[in-house]
This record gives structure tokens, C-alpha cells and sequence, in this order.
């Protein structure tokens, strides 16, 4: 019973830990770099007809 506690507590501290960390990231509020805002606006120049669906993707990947 009391090797459960500590266990637990353990756990508990280091969901502590995580959920901080990603508090951290998520309100960190960062500017994309120069590349990714070029990249970024190419990629909203292609028309979504040439895109190719995530399904297809995903169905590409999983057959190799």
C-alpha cells in the first residue's frame, strides 16, 4: 500500500513537471522565422485543388 502511495506521487510529479512544460511552450509567444513565414505564404499561394488530400497521404504511407 504505501509503495503504491509513492509510486503514485511520483507519477503525480512528473505529470507536474510536463504540464508545465507545456504551459510554458504554449504560452511563449514566438514569431516565426523568416523561412517558415516565406514557406508558410507559398504553401497559402497553392490552390487547394493541387493539394493532395491527408487520407491519400495516409493510405500512401501505410502501403509501403
Amino acid at each position: 500500500m504505501e509503495t503504491e502511495i509513492r509510486d503514485m506521487r511520483r507519477d503525480l510529479k512528473k505529470l507536474m513537471i510536463d504540464i508545465a512544460l507545456i504551459k510554458k511552450t504554449l504560452l511563449e509567444k514566438e514569431e516565426l522565422s523568416d523561412w517558415a513565414k516565406q514557406e508558410l505564404g507559398e504553401a497559402r499561394k497553392t490552390p487547394e485543388a493541387e493539394c493532395v488530400p491527408q487520407e491519400e497521404v495516409k493510405e500512401l504511407i501505410l502501403q509501403k
